[in-house]
């Protein structure tokens, strides 16, 4: 009978230490998933951020800005010529 208890003793502290071992893959596993979701969270705010700036027309437009200031040139440099071709 002694030699019954021995041995389920020792199949407890096997399976402890498999549970043991699982969980610090678990834990290790949720830190990295949790990582991702922060990472994930981040862009996603980014995206919203930038569609809303989008729809609301808040976005600086380089393009048109840049045309403007060649056509602001070109116009200066003409009046400047006194109607001489550049």
């Amino acid at each position: 009978m002694t030699e019954q208890k021995i041995i389920m003793i020792t199949d407890f502290i096997e399976q402890k230490l498999r549970k043991e071992k699982e969980l610090e893959y678990y834990i290790k596993e949720l830190n990295e998933l949790q990582t991702k979701i922060n990472y994930l969270t981040h862009e996603v705010k980014l995206t919203n951020t930038i569609i809303n700036m989008i729809t609301s027309e808040q976005i600086y437009d380089i393009t048109n800005s840049a045309l403007t200031q060649d056509n602001l040139l070109v116009t200066t440099k003409e009046s400047n010529n006194d109607g001489q071709s550049i």
